[in-house]
């Protein structure tokens, strides 16, 4: 039974299955994997937005769990989930989407996190907090990171890659 609660720790509140307002021509509209969005609490303060979409190859449980980070600071990581490394591309200009034949959750459990606070769907409470460092922002990551593995307890032993883009490319090595 502790199998059980392990493999069933997602929180089900946090996915969803359909995308409002998206067409898909002459396409399954069915999600092609598990997928969840929600937030990681960082501080009190500070929550950063993440979406999740679970590995679509038959040893989901085991693949490995790879971080995407899009670079700016600023620029959202939604950008590689809906443009560049997601299942799905959103057609530019419209709100159609097509499946993404190229998606890396093929072989990985992707996790898309919009960092540092402030950008995207992230949440900070305080002006203060618009103040970010490539160490502050790793630092929140860490703890985000932490929190997605409160979560998600069932990823704690797959292996874990952080990658991202362009200014990810100077702290996501601070992270690591």
């Amino acid at each position: 039974s502790s199998l059980f609660a392990a493999v069933s720790a997602a929180p089900e509140d946090e996915k969803f299955s359909s995308i409002p307002n998206a067409t898909m021509p002459n396409q399954t509209v069915d999600m092609p994997t598990d997928s969840y969005s929600g937030y990681l609490n960082v501080t009190g303060n500070k929550a950063l937005h993440y979406v999740l979409t679970t590995s679509a190859s038959d040893n989901a449980a085991t693949d490995p769990l790879l971080i995407w980070f899009n670079g700016g600071p600023g620029c959202s990581s939604m950008l590689g989930l809906w443009q560049e490394n997601g299942p799905w591309v959103i057609d530019d200009d419209t709100q159609t989407m097509f499946v993404n034949e190229h998606s890396w959750n093929t072989q990985a459990n992707v996790l898309y996190i919009e960092s540092p606070s402030g950008v995207g769907y992230s949440i900070m409470k305080d002006a203060a907090d618009m103040a970010h460092t490539d160490m502050s922002s790793s630092r929140d990551a860490f703890k985000a990171l932490e929190e997605f593995y409160g979560k998600f307890p069932e990823y704690k032993d797959n292996s874990l890659f952080i990658s991202g883009e362009s200014y990810a490319g100077l702290y996501v090595p601070y992270l690591a």
